[in-house]
């Protein structure tokens, strides 16, 4: 595999990198949920986590133009 050329700005810009980002945040809250706050019902960061991983999915196929060279 190779990068692309810009992957600096693809990184910074692209839709489909921050919600990946923000579906592993969501993630690691899920998995940490049980230590801090064991009273809470736990599994609503999961599911977060499962719909913004999809989202990321879906923003990787659209056309972003403010991550385009």
């Amino acid at each position: 595999m190779t990068p692309v050329d810009n992957w600096p700005r693809v990184l910074r810009k692209a839709w489909s990198v921050r919600l990946a980002i923000l579906s592993a945040g969501l993630s690691a809250v899920e998995f940490a949920m049980p230590f801090l706050a064991p009273e809470r019902p736990s599994g609503w960061f999961a599911g977060a986590a499962v719909l913004v991983s999809l989202a990321a999915a879906g923003a990787r196929i659209v056309a972003q133009p403010g991550s385009l060279p």
